[in-house]
């Protein structure tokens, strides 16, 4: 490119932020090579400057006033898993639930954009070995569950995993590798969800990562309708005759994938999103809290939830806000469509973070405090939209295991993750007529069973396990 080419090229995005404020984020282009210039160049033409202004400026839609919160109903009323509800049984439910499966008519969403630096562990959370003694991943314990529910079902299951910009190509290299542990290769699907810039909390200037890069972050799970959409996943997913998406995060190994019953509930009701959840034993237990609000249901995540309302009680001693969302939904295509095509279907949330940053002489600073506000949407805003959304209770002890912290953390480690599964498998056995000496560590395959009933069928009866076992 020639200097004069170059300057025009300078020219043309020092246009694109002047009008925001944003020159700084070209303080270091002249030291720059070509190839680096390219590279920001494209983050800066991806930027909505007007909007982050605008995101910057508003308030959080999570700043829930005194007033709200007394308008708020409480106690949403939720179908239970292995009880029904709402006029159907459990049979009339899992009945439903097998019909669309059959069909063709099922999919899964996947949502796996985070690392695993929380658990010092270097690459896309997915890889993490959580097997309590086969070493699998979140990812195959996932996939195998399809699979598994594919073969009872005799129809093919589409798998679409949403990634980040720091763990798609790992992701994809992963799958690839492990021949996308038993799913043809048009059967899984990749997409990246979208980024946005981090912000200085006291001034809304964009931060610079390196003199060369945007502090850029994933846009939250609320990012999925976007990217599914734009990626053309919607579209393909439509074409080959889905009607709904089972949605999970890489995170929660317990995660029942399809589970029949609760995708009946889903039919049945005719709802246009339904979304698993436990039942809260704290107050303060760390769970975005479902209410209801208006006609609607609504979530509030834990942290915006005030002691004075998350600790009402009804008069049986129970809590009133008791339903903890876990992040497990069956969403209608249909009303997915919907909502990607509408830019404002869901708002940004604002976080204060410690982000680091090149100040304006070029120096890396780490902060000790949070110093930057980025901007995220969540997925579970798409609830008070949906019509008919419902709620389905499931046990916690069998449903809800996320990994999240670090070794020696209080809870959500690899630890209580690991034994949430062996304590889940080991009253499988049990179920099943078997024996299982105590404290000695059991895990089935998916591929083997998918529940107490499944795995009957395939153990002798009085079958004794006195030491560590793989079921597989």
């Amino acid at each position: 490119m020639t200097a004069e080419a170059q300057s025009r090229f300078y020219d043309e995005l020092l246009a694109l932020v002047a009008p925001h404020g944003q020159e700084h984020l070209l303080a270091f282009w002249h030291e720059l090579d070509g190839p680096a210039r390219q590279s920001l160049a494209a983050e800066l033409r991806q930027i909505d400057y007007g909007l982050v202004h605008a995101l910057y400026r508003q308030r959080d839609p999570e700043e829930t006033s005194p007033g709200e919160l007394l308008q708020l109903g409480g106690s949403p009323e939720a179908y239970c898993l292995g009880r029904g509800g709402g006029g159907f049984s459990p049979e009339q439910g899992r009945r439903r639930g097998l019909v669309a499966l059959e069909a063709g008519q099922v999919g899964v969403l996947l949502v796996a954009g985070g690392q695993g630096t929380r658990l010092g562990f270097d690459y896309p959370k997915g890889m993490f070995p959580i097997g309590p003694i086969s070493g699998k991943s979140l990812f195959q314990i996932h996939v195998e569950k399809i699979v598994a529910v594919s073969r009872r079902c005799n129809a093919r299951i589409p798998l679409y995993v949403m990634t980040s910009d720091a763990t798609h190509e790992r992701t994809v290299e992963f799958f690839a590798e492990r021949r996308r542990f038993g799913l043809p290769p048009e059967d899984v699907s990749f997409f990246c969800q979208g980024a946005m810039p981090a912000v200085d909390s006291g001034s809304g200037r964009i931060l610079l990562a390196e003199r060369g890069h945007v502090a850029l972050s994933p846009d939250g799970h609320g990012g999925m309708p976007a990217a599914f959409r734009q990626s053309g996943a919607l579209r393909r997913a439509a074409d080959r005759g889905l009607r709904h998406l089972f949605y999970l995060h890489v995170d929660n190994p317990l995660v029942d994938v399809c589970q029949p019953e609760f995708l009946g509930y889903h039919l049945l009701s005719g709802s246009e999103m339904t979304t698993q959840v436990v039942r809260k034993h704290d107050p303060r237990d760390k769970v975005g809290n479902v209410v209801r609000q208006g006609g609607g249901l609504r979530v509030i995540e834990y942290i915006h939830l005030p002691d004075h309302a998350a600790s009402r009680r009804k008069p049986d001693g129970s809590l009133e806000i008791w339903a903890g969302s876990i992040g497990v939904h069956a969403i209608a295509l249909a009303f997915l469509e919907r909502m990607a095509a509408s830019p404002d279907a869901l708002p940004f949330h604002r976080a204060c973070k410690k982000t680091p940053y090149v100040d304006s002489a070029g120096r890396q600073v780490t902060p000790a405090a949070p110093n930057a506000i980025k901007f995220e949407r969540f997925i579970f805003d798409l609830l008070p939209k949906a019509q008919n959304a419902v709620l389905v209770e499931v046990d916690r002890q069998r449903h809800f295991a996320p990994l999240k912290n670090a070794s020696g953390e209080k809870e959500d480690t690899p630890e209580t993750v690991r034994c949430a599964m062996i304590a889940l498998h080991a009253g499988w056995l049990r179920q099943a007529g078997a024996e299982v000496a105590e404290g000695v560590p059991v895990e089935i395959s998916p591929l083997v069973a998918l529940d107490a009933e499944e795995l009957a069928e395939r153990i002798a009866p009085g079958t004794r396990v006195t030491e560590p076992t793989h079921f597989r």
